[in-house]
Protein backbone atom coordinates (compact mmCIF):
# COMPACT_ATOMS: atom_id res chain seq x y z
CA UNK A 1 0.00 0.00 0.00
CA UNK A 2 1.09 3.64 -0.75
CA UNK A 3 -0.03 5.66 1.83
CA UNK A 4 0.70 10.28 1.68
CA UNK A 5 1.19 11.79 4.75
CA UNK A 6 1.03 15.32 4.98
CA UNK A 7 2.41 17.25 8.51
CA UNK A 8 5.12 14.74 8.65
CA UNK A 9 7.48 17.03 10.20
CA UNK A 10 5.24 17.42 13.27
CA UNK A 11 4.42 15.39 16.18
CA UNK A 12 1.64 13.42 15.00
CA UNK A 13 2.43 13.22 11.09
CA UNK A 14 6.28 11.75 12.04
CA UNK A 15 4.62 9.39 14.57
CA UNK A 16 2.21 7.78 11.52
CA UNK A 17 5.00 7.64 9.25
CA UNK A 18 6.95 5.92 11.52
CA UNK A 19 4.11 3.57 12.33
CA UNK A 20 3.34 2.81 9.01
CA UNK A 21 6.80 2.05 7.42
CA UNK A 22 6.82 -0.40 10.48
CA UNK A 23 4.38 -2.20 8.96
CA UNK A 24 6.15 -2.51 5.03
CA UNK A 25 3.79 0.00 3.62
CA UNK A 26 5.38 2.73 0.84
CA UNK A 27 5.05 6.11 2.67
CA UNK A 28 5.51 9.39 1.19
CA UNK A 29 5.75 11.90 3.84
CA UNK A 30 4.98 15.90 3.43
CA UNK A 31 6.04 18.69 5.49
CA UNK A 32 6.43 22.04 5.84
CA UNK A 33 10.29 22.02 6.54
CA UNK A 34 12.96 21.83 3.92
CA UNK A 35 14.82 18.74 5.87
CA UNK A 36 13.85 16.48 8.50
CA UNK A 37 15.88 13.87 9.85
CA UNK A 38 15.30 10.43 8.21
CA UNK A 39 14.37 8.60 11.49
CA UNK A 40 11.64 10.92 12.08
CA UNK A 41 9.59 9.55 9.54
CA UNK A 42 10.53 5.88 9.63
CA UNK A 43 12.78 6.28 6.95
CA UNK A 44 9.97 7.24 4.53
CA UNK A 45 10.73 9.49 1.60
CA UNK A 46 10.37 13.02 2.53
CA UNK A 47 9.21 15.97 0.33
CA UNK A 48 8.84 19.26 1.60
CA UNK A 49 5.18 20.86 0.33
CA UNK A 50 3.31 24.10 1.56
CA UNK A 51 -0.19 23.27 1.63
CA UNK A 52 -1.17 26.41 1.72
CA UNK A 53 0.31 27.08 -1.71
CA UNK A 54 -1.80 24.81 -3.67
CA UNK A 55 -1.56 21.08 -4.36
CA UNK A 56 2.03 19.95 -4.92
CA UNK A 57 2.98 19.70 -9.18
CA UNK A 58 3.06 16.00 -10.25
CA UNK A 59 1.60 14.33 -7.04
CA UNK A 60 2.26 10.77 -7.41
CA UNK A 61 -0.84 8.56 -6.96
CA UNK A 62 -1.25 6.81 -3.88
CA UNK A 63 -3.99 4.55 -1.88
CA UNK A 64 -4.60 6.86 1.05
CA UNK A 65 -3.69 9.97 2.58
CA UNK A 66 -3.46 10.35 6.53
CA UNK A 67 -3.93 14.55 6.39
CA UNK A 68 -2.01 15.75 9.83
CA UNK A 69 -0.87 18.84 8.85
CA UNK A 70 -2.48 21.81 9.72
CA UNK A 71 -1.66 24.73 13.22
CA UNK A 72 -1.53 23.26 16.26
CA UNK A 73 -1.51 26.70 18.12
CA UNK A 74 -4.85 28.32 19.50
CA UNK A 75 -3.45 31.67 19.40
CA UNK A 76 -3.02 33.45 16.24
CA UNK A 77 -4.02 35.41 13.07
CA UNK A 78 -7.38 34.35 11.99
CA UNK A 79 -5.58 34.12 8.25
CA UNK A 80 -2.91 32.52 8.80
CA UNK A 81 -5.35 29.52 10.79
CA UNK A 82 -7.49 29.34 8.07
CA UNK A 83 -5.09 29.19 5.72
CA UNK A 84 -3.61 25.99 7.37
CA UNK A 85 -6.42 24.18 8.75
CA UNK A 86 -9.27 24.97 6.20
CA UNK A 87 -7.28 25.82 2.52
CA UNK A 88 -4.20 23.07 3.58
CA UNK A 89 -7.39 20.72 3.74
CA UNK A 90 -8.57 21.28 0.31
CA UNK A 91 -4.89 21.54 -1.07
CA UNK A 92 -4.71 17.98 0.41
CA UNK A 93 -7.98 16.78 -0.92
CA UNK A 94 -7.26 17.97 -4.55
CA UNK A 95 -3.68 16.84 -4.45
CA UNK A 96 -4.56 13.21 -4.07
CA UNK A 97 -8.36 12.63 -5.78
CA UNK A 98 -8.47 9.01 -5.92
CA UNK A 99 -6.99 8.26 -2.45
CA UNK A 100 -9.12 7.39 0.67
CA UNK A 101 -8.66 10.29 2.79
CA UNK A 102 -7.99 10.51 6.94
CA UNK A 103 -8.51 13.59 8.21
CA UNK A 104 -7.01 14.20 11.67
CA UNK A 105 -9.06 16.94 13.69
CA UNK A 106 -9.65 17.43 16.61
CA UNK A 107 -12.10 17.79 19.82
CA UNK A 108 -12.08 21.74 19.49
CA UNK A 109 -14.71 21.09 17.40
CA UNK A 110 -17.46 20.82 19.96
CA UNK A 111 -18.70 23.79 21.98
CA UNK A 112 -16.21 25.05 23.29
CA UNK A 113 -19.07 27.10 25.86
CA UNK A 114 -20.58 24.14 27.52
CA UNK A 115 -19.08 20.84 29.15
CA UNK A 116 -18.98 17.60 26.84
CA UNK A 117 -19.98 14.42 29.13
CA UNK A 118 -19.25 11.69 26.61
CA UNK A 119 -19.88 13.59 23.76
CA UNK A 120 -21.19 12.07 20.67
CA UNK A 121 -19.88 13.06 17.49
CA UNK A 122 -22.95 14.02 15.83
CA UNK A 123 -22.81 17.03 18.47
CA UNK A 124 -20.23 18.66 15.69
CA UNK A 125 -19.60 20.76 14.29
CA UNK A 126 -20.99 23.57 15.89
CA UNK A 127 -21.91 27.69 15.12
CA UNK A 128 -19.81 28.94 18.30
CA UNK A 129 -16.29 29.07 18.49
CA UNK A 130 -13.72 30.62 21.15
CA UNK A 131 -11.04 31.59 18.69
CA UNK A 132 -10.35 30.95 14.93
CA UNK A 133 -8.51 27.37 15.91
CA UNK A 134 -11.82 25.67 16.40
CA UNK A 135 -13.60 27.65 13.58
CA UNK A 136 -11.20 26.78 11.17
CA UNK A 137 -10.73 22.84 12.29
CA UNK A 138 -14.66 22.80 11.72
CA UNK A 139 -14.72 24.52 8.31
CA UNK A 140 -11.70 22.05 7.04
CA UNK A 141 -14.07 19.11 8.71
CA UNK A 142 -17.08 20.59 6.61
CA UNK A 143 -15.03 20.32 3.37
CA UNK A 144 -13.98 16.12 4.25
CA UNK A 145 -17.85 15.45 4.73
CA UNK A 146 -18.39 17.28 1.83
CA UNK A 147 -15.47 15.09 -0.30
CA UNK A 148 -17.42 11.44 1.66
CA UNK A 149 -19.97 12.00 -1.34
CA UNK A 150 -17.40 11.33 -3.81
CA UNK A 151 -14.68 9.48 -1.86
CA UNK A 152 -13.86 7.31 0.85
CA UNK A 153 -13.15 9.63 3.85
CA UNK A 154 -12.38 9.12 7.77
CA UNK A 155 -12.55 11.89 10.37
CA UNK A 156 -10.52 11.33 13.58
CA UNK A 157 -11.04 13.92 16.60
CA UNK A 158 -8.77 13.09 19.48
CA UNK A 159 -8.57 15.45 22.61
CA UNK A 160 -5.16 16.61 24.12
CA UNK A 161 -2.78 14.50 22.81
CA UNK A 162 0.50 13.73 24.42
CA UNK A 163 3.02 10.93 24.74
CA UNK A 164 6.94 11.33 23.40
CA UNK A 165 7.38 14.04 21.23
CA UNK A 166 4.76 15.87 22.31
CA UNK A 167 5.43 19.94 22.06
CA UNK A 168 2.51 21.94 22.57
CA UNK A 169 0.25 19.79 25.75
CA UNK A 170 2.85 18.55 28.03
CA UNK A 171 5.25 21.76 27.63
CA UNK A 172 2.13 24.07 28.60
CA UNK A 173 1.16 22.07 31.49
CA UNK A 174 4.90 22.16 32.83
CA UNK A 175 5.17 25.83 32.24
CA UNK A 176 2.78 27.01 34.01
CA UNK A 177 4.52 25.63 37.46
CA UNK A 178 5.07 28.46 40.22
CA UNK A 179 7.63 26.84 42.49
CA UNK A 180 5.58 24.70 44.71
CA UNK A 181 2.41 25.20 42.83
CA UNK A 182 0.74 24.14 39.43
CA UNK A 183 -1.89 27.14 38.84
CA UNK A 184 -4.71 25.45 37.36
CA UNK A 185 -8.74 25.96 36.82
CA UNK A 186 -11.78 24.45 37.94
CA UNK A 187 -12.31 22.05 41.01
CA UNK A 188 -9.78 19.50 39.72
CA UNK A 189 -12.23 16.55 39.84
CA UNK A 190 -13.81 17.17 36.38
CA UNK A 191 -13.18 14.63 34.19
CA UNK A 192 -11.29 14.90 30.75
CA UNK A 193 -10.72 12.41 27.78
CA UNK A 194 -6.74 12.19 26.71
CA UNK A 195 -5.60 10.88 23.91
CA UNK A 196 -1.83 9.14 23.78
CA UNK A 197 0.14 9.52 20.83
CA UNK A 198 0.28 5.77 20.40
CA UNK A 199 -3.74 5.56 20.50
CA UNK A 200 -3.96 7.81 17.73
CA UNK A 201 -1.53 6.41 15.74
CA UNK A 202 -3.14 3.21 16.17
CA UNK A 203 -6.73 4.84 15.18
CA UNK A 204 -4.91 6.16 11.82
CA UNK A 205 -3.53 2.95 10.85
CA UNK A 206 -7.20 1.76 11.49
CA UNK A 207 -8.88 3.92 9.37
CA UNK A 208 -6.40 4.09 6.49
CA UNK A 209 -7.61 -0.22 6.54
CA UNK A 210 -10.63 0.68 7.01
CA UNK A 211 -11.60 -1.30 9.80
CA UNK A 212 -14.70 -4.04 10.05
CA UNK A 213 -17.01 -1.28 8.85
CA UNK A 214 -15.06 2.27 9.01
CA UNK A 215 -15.15 2.71 5.56
CA UNK A 216 -15.94 6.32 5.70
CA UNK A 217 -17.46 8.69 8.91
CA UNK A 218 -16.74 10.76 12.03
CA UNK A 219 -15.06 9.15 15.01
CA UNK A 220 -13.94 10.45 18.47
CA UNK A 221 -10.59 8.57 19.66
CA UNK A 222 -9.48 9.39 22.92
CA UNK A 223 -7.55 7.03 25.64
CA UNK A 224 -9.76 4.01 27.12
CA UNK A 225 -11.25 6.12 29.86
CA UNK A 226 -11.74 9.78 30.77
CA UNK A 227 -9.30 10.99 33.76
CA UNK A 228 -9.90 13.05 36.39
CA UNK A 229 -7.53 16.28 36.03
CA UNK A 230 -6.33 16.65 39.14
CA UNK A 231 -5.03 12.64 39.34
CA UNK A 232 -3.38 13.20 35.81
CA UNK A 233 -1.95 16.26 36.89
CA UNK A 234 -0.17 15.07 40.18
CA UNK A 235 0.50 11.78 38.04
CA UNK A 236 2.88 13.94 35.43
CA UNK A 237 4.78 15.85 38.00
CA UNK A 238 5.33 13.37 39.58
CA UNK A 239 6.75 11.66 36.58
CA UNK A 240 8.83 14.40 35.85
CA UNK A 241 10.14 14.57 39.04
CA UNK A 242 8.33 18.11 39.72
CA UNK A 243 7.80 19.16 43.94
CA UNK A 244 4.70 20.89 42.97
CA UNK A 245 0.89 20.50 43.46
CA UNK A 246 -1.98 21.82 41.85
CA UNK A 247 -3.93 24.89 42.97
CA UNK A 248 -7.55 25.29 41.66
CA UNK A 249 -8.73 28.88 40.65
CA UNK A 250 -13.17 28.11 40.34
CA UNK A 251 -13.83 28.41 36.32
CA UNK A 252 -16.67 31.45 37.10
CA UNK A 253 -13.39 33.34 38.42
CA UNK A 254 -10.95 32.47 36.13
CA UNK A 255 -12.93 32.99 32.54
CA UNK A 256 -13.23 37.09 32.69
CA UNK A 257 -9.57 37.36 34.11
CA UNK A 258 -8.55 34.85 30.86
CA UNK A 259 -10.52 37.30 28.30
CA UNK A 260 -8.63 40.22 29.64
CA UNK A 261 -5.41 38.97 29.56
CA UNK A 262 -6.00 37.96 25.68
CA UNK A 263 -7.48 41.27 25.18
CA UNK A 264 -3.89 43.20 26.97
CA UNK A 265 -1.93 40.37 23.97
CA UNK A 266 -3.78 41.12 21.47
CA UNK A 267 -3.34 44.94 21.91
CA UNK A 268 0.00 44.45 22.58
CA UNK A 269 0.61 42.42 19.31
CA UNK A 270 2.10 39.21 21.16
CA UNK A 271 2.45 36.39 18.69
CA UNK A 272 2.98 34.50 21.57
CA UNK A 273 -0.05 32.74 23.36
CA UNK A 274 -0.99 33.82 26.85
CA UNK A 275 -0.62 31.36 29.66
CA UNK A 276 -4.25 31.84 30.50
CA UNK A 277 -6.86 31.60 27.73
CA UNK A 278 -10.50 30.80 27.32
CA UNK A 279 -9.81 28.25 24.90
CA UNK A 280 -7.69 26.31 27.61
CA UNK A 281 -10.37 26.61 30.41
CA UNK A 282 -12.97 25.22 28.19
CA UNK A 283 -10.52 21.96 27.68
CA UNK A 284 -9.85 21.39 31.08
CA UNK A 285 -12.05 23.58 33.81
CA UNK A 286 -15.26 22.02 32.98
CA UNK A 287 -15.44 17.80 32.07
CA UNK A 288 -14.35 17.24 28.10
CA UNK A 289 -15.25 13.52 27.74
CA UNK A 290 -15.64 11.92 24.61
CA UNK A 291 -17.45 8.93 23.60
CA UNK A 292 -15.41 6.45 21.24
CA UNK A 293 -17.95 3.57 20.96
CA UNK A 294 -18.52 4.58 17.51
CA UNK A 295 -14.60 3.89 16.76
CA UNK A 296 -14.36 0.75 18.64
CA UNK A 297 -17.74 -0.86 16.94
CA UNK A 298 -17.01 0.62 13.31
CA UNK A 299 -12.51 0.80 13.46
CA UNK A 300 -12.19 -2.21 15.52
CA UNK A 301 -10.58 0.65 17.58
CA UNK A 302 -9.37 -0.78 20.96
CA UNK A 303 -7.37 1.62 22.90
CA UNK A 304 -4.71 1.76 25.62
CA UNK A 305 -5.47 3.32 29.09
CA UNK A 306 -3.92 7.15 30.09
CA UNK A 307 -0.36 6.10 31.18
CA UNK A 308 2.27 9.22 31.55
CA UNK A 309 5.16 6.27 32.48
CA UNK A 310 8.41 7.30 30.85
CA UNK A 311 7.42 10.96 30.90
CA UNK A 312 10.54 12.12 32.92
CA UNK A 313 12.31 11.85 28.95
CA UNK A 314 9.99 13.39 27.08
CA UNK A 315 10.63 16.66 25.64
Amino acid sequence: MRVAVTGASGFVGGAVCRALTGRGADVLAYGRRAHIAAEHVGGAEYRSWDLTAGPPPGAPRVDAVVHCAGSVTDWGPVRDLFAANLTGTRHALAAFPAARFVHVSTASVYDPYRPQVMAAEDQAPVRRYLNAYGASKAAAERVVLAAMRDRPAVILRPHAVYGPGDTTLLPRVLAAVRGPLLPAAGTGRQRISLTSIGNLVDACLLAVDGGPRGNQGVYNVTDAEPVVLDDALRTVLAERGIRARPVYLPRRAAWPVAAAVEGVFLLAGRPEPPRLTRYALSHLAVERTLDISAARRDLGYAPAPTSFAGARTWP
